[in-house]
């Protein structure tokens, strides 16, 4: 099969399985902090098990990532993208050993929020350097089955990082939480170590200003983002694949929250917190089967058809999965319709990711993967805002579920009428120095 000779010339490529090395490494870690706070935030007894309560939790936690993406743009495009991922994770095993101090000295407060958002926005700056930098290492075809295993596996290595907290918190019941975290300040550093690996421009960006343009670029932030914004449109596919992501993300979210509440109140007694973070790491373990269902699909699909006509074929399958839960709600329907949602909402990454890279010039690169993550995280405080109006406190609702549905089925016919190829003439924005460049090969192209 075509995809997994694709495959196999991947891992003979040094450069990506370095990389490769540093993503699966840093999202290990990145699982290990998240069940930490799930379990803190979501599933202890005092903790939120209504709408509103989850809600509001998530928009503390996710709504800062927004902020993020401004900065993060701007430096991954004039800093070296290595040193970001050396001195990133390096800062995070300073911030996880601090918030292990925090818990044990002072509990549960506000220096722990603030050190939780400080991790996990850092963790998104990564995300995004990882992105920005993989068509540096991959480039033609390949991009196509890179952008399938780098974040699917990276996903899964995450999850695996949960399951490994969840076997600390029972190993040491007492001292459970402050374990997995300096767990994965262990792991974290280790992935500090790993870009020492990678020649230290291998990752680009080829031009970087001096220092004093630094400092001006700094005073000028919001022209910067703005600036790889009209790119961005100006090239049209960018723009609109970013649009179908943000989509995907939505509705991904709003079902996200309803399994925390569907978890606790309904698969299990409310009072059993541990029965529900059970029934919902099962969930989440159905929602990685269907991510790696991706990774495996995706490849092959691109022989046939365009990441375009994919990226409209994962809309449908994400209404079927929403469908579904609309006829009934039980544990069986819950993890298929999580399988379904995974695979469409990873399948169309995987394809957004392609589009992104392929056809928004190096310069910008850096300012379009913050662009997604603006979108990625806002999308999903909006459907938190969203769940905490209309979804009862058991977090089912037919009537919100098929509205989920016919979002995804009107995305999918929008996104069919949109353009295929990028717009490559006159797409030279204020502040850029070089001129639009025809994409690698023709993976816009309609097949």
């Amino acid at each position: 099969m075509r995809a997994l000779r694709e495959l196999k010339v991947l891992l003979r490529l040094p450069d990506f399985r370095r990389l490769f090395a540093i993503r699966l490494t840093s999202q290990f870690g990145d699982g290990l902090i998240q069940f930490g706070l799930a379990a803190l935030f979501f599933f202890s007894p005092e903790k939120a098990s209504t709408a509103h309560g989850v809600a509001a939790a998530f928009a503390v936690l996710l709504a800062p990532f927004t902020i993020v993406g401004p900065w993060a743009g701007v430096f991954l495009d004039r800093w070296r993208r290595r040193q970001v991922l050396l001195v990133g994770n390096l800062l995070r095993v300073v911030f996880t050993l601090l918030l292990v101090w925090a818990m044990a000295v002072a509990g549960e407060g506000v220096l722990v929020y603030v050190l939780a958002l400080t991790i996990l926005s850092i963790n998104r700056f990564l995300l995004a350097a990882l992105s920005a930098a993989l068509p540096r290492v991959v480039d033609g075809e390949l991009l196509v089955t890179a952008n399938s295993v780098a974040p699917t596996l990276g996903a899964g290595a995450a999850f695996l990082g949960a399951a490994v907290g969840v076997l600390l918190h029972r190993i040491l019941p007492t001292g459970g939480p402050n374990g997995t975290l300096v767990a994965a300040a262990v792991v974290f550093l280790a992935a500090s170590l790993l870009p020492l690996r990678l020649a230290a421009d291998r990752l680009g960006p080829d031009h970087r200003p001096t220092g004093g343009e630094i400092v001006d670029q700094l005073r000028h932030l919001a022209h910067g983002l703005a600036d790889g914004a009209r790119h961005v449109v100006a090239r049209r596919t960018p723009a609109t694949a970013l649009a179908v992501m943000a989509v995907h993300r939505f509705i991904y979210g709003a079902m996200f929250i309803a399994a925390i509440l569907v978890s606790r109140n309904v698969l299990a007694a409310p009072s059993d917190t541990n029965a529900g973070f059970a029934n919902f790491a099962v969930i989440l373990g159905a929602s990685a089967v269907g991510f790696g269902l991706a990774a495996v699909v995706t490849p092959v699909v691109h022989q046939w058809i365009s990441p375009h006509r994919w990226i409209a074929l994962c809309l449908v399958l994400g209404a079927a999965s929403q469908l579904l839960l609309t006829i009934t709600l039980t544990r069986t329907t819950m993890l298929i319709g999580s399988v379904l949602l995974g695979l469409a909402v990873q399948g169309g990454k995987i394809a957004v990711d392609t589009i992104v890279q392929r056809d928004t010039d190096d310069e910008f690169r850096g300012r379009a993967f913050s662009l997604y993550d603006m979108l990625y995280n806002s999308a999903f405080v909006a459907a938190a805002a969203l769940a905490a109006l209309v979804l009862p406190d058991t977090g089912y609702s037919r009537i919100a579920f098929g509205a989920l549905a016919i979002a995804y089925l009107v995305a999918a016919a929008w996104f069919t009428r949109t353009r295929v190829r990028p717009i490559l003439d006159n797409t030279t924005v204020p502040g850029s120095t070089t001129a639009a460049t025809a994409p690698d090969g023709e993976l816009t192209a309609e097949a």
